[in-house]
């Protein structure tokens, strides 16, 4: 083999092992990319109520575990053109006011409908959050002024007890009483049930699921609770050491990580359990207004990996990674079409990676977003 000809072999062997690293890292990369959600809205979801029945603002959103999306509306946020058919006499053919609590099938047909005033318990003045459990329990709260309490129904929207009273709030190192609960979340093993409460109190608060009895609570940083009065939010100012109103949500990992929603102030703090804090994670500090961080749902793959996080000032929804905070994605624009949002609420997230999001204000709509990407490895 002559001198010149061995340069040349030199060198495309050394192309073609360049070229094999380039094809492989572009392949990892894909798949990489591939394993963070994304979504495309399906417009015909949910399908046509019955009983020319219509639903008004979305205060809270959930999956059972059989899948099944349940939602709590506000039936007086309904305008009299909304409800014409129930004016007298009838302003128009429709519509009528749906039953505040509805059940769907992932397809988008109605299963079940109730909720309001009954014997034995006072409803809520505003219909806020709502949460199932694997025993066959829905939890409901209310952000009206009064609405200081958690009511507990089975399925079929029989009552069964409460936490507080719709009565005045007593602050938020009471024990008996809650604050405009924003949102629960129930932890299975431990027969637990944590309350974001919420828009009156600045803590979570955690009771025995079964009993009802407390147990714990803590507000930002693992604190005590202050209900002082807090300076409007200023990004530029110090990190406020206390929770902010509303506190907005609650959520447990299976790692137990508890994550919460101090909406105003535009954070994400994580705690322990037994109320140690963690860390906390800041999402478009500059936003003003109604505050960056509505609500959460953790991701169903195995790990957990994402958080997805409502975004109802920006009216968008972000994915988080859980281990670091980072912001990987996000879909959603301010606007009324399909795949829009107009105060996007509450949020909920089922085994198959549909995300279902419920709209406030002048929303007033659920939205279903099914899964495009391989993202549940």
């Amino acid at each position: 083999m002559t001198r010149t000809r061995r340069p040349a072999i030199v060198f495309a062997r050394t192309l073609s092992l360049i070229i094999a690293a380039a094809s492989l890292l572009l392949s990892c990369l894909a798949a990489a990319a591939g394993e963070i959600p994304t979504f495309a809205v399906d417009p015909s979801w949910p399908k046509q109520l019955p009983n020319n029945w219509i639903i008004g603002q979305v205060g809270g959103i959930t999956v059972d575990w059989q899948g099944h999306i349940w939602m709590i509306h506000r039936p007086r946020s309904l305008t009299d053109d909304e409800k014409g058919a129930t004016l007298n006499p009838p302003r128009s053919k429709c519509c009528i006011p749906a039953p505040p609590v509805l059940e769907f099938d992932v397809d988008g047909n109605l299963l079940r409908a109730w909720g309001g005033p009954g014997d034995g318990y006072e409803w809520v003045g505003r219909e806020h959050g709502i949460e199932v459990d694997e025993r066959g329990f829905v939890w409901i709260g209310g952000n009206a002024d009064n609405d200081n309490a958690i009511l507990k129904f089975t399925l079929d929207g029989k009552y069964v007890g409460q936490i507080g009273t719709i009565a005045p709030s007593k602050g938020s190192n009471d024990t008996t009483q809650l604050g405009k609960p924003a949102e629960t979340a129930i932890d299975k093993a431990a027969d637990e049930i944590y309350v974001a409460d919420g828009y009156g109190n600045h803590r979570v608060i955690v009771f025995d699921a079964t009993t009802l009895a407390y147990k714990r609570h803590w507000g930002a940083y693992g604190h005590v609770p202050d209900d002082a009065k807090q300076p409007p939010y200023d990004p530029k100012a110090p990190v406020a050491q206390q929770f902010g109103n509303p506190v907005h949500c609650v959520k447990i990992a299976d790692d137990g990580l508890v994550y919460v929603c101090d909406r105003i102030n535009d954070r994400i703090q994580v705690f322990k359990k037994d109320g140690s804090f963690v860390k906390e994670w800041f999402f478009e500090k500059s936003t003003l207004g109604n505050g960056a961080v509505w609500d959460l749902a953790i991701w169903p793959d195995p790990k957990q990996s994402y958080l997805l996080s409502a975004d109802g000032e920006n009216n968008e929804i972000r994915i988080i990674d859980r281990e670091n905070g980072n912001v990987v994605g996000s879909f959603g624009h301010n606007g009324r079409n399909a795949g829009q949002f107009h105060w996007v609420h509450a949020m909920a997230v089922d085994k198959l990676g549909n995300v279902y999001t419920a709209e406030v204000d002048t929303g007033k709509r659920i939205q279903k977003f099914r899964l495009t990407s391989d993202a549940l490895r």
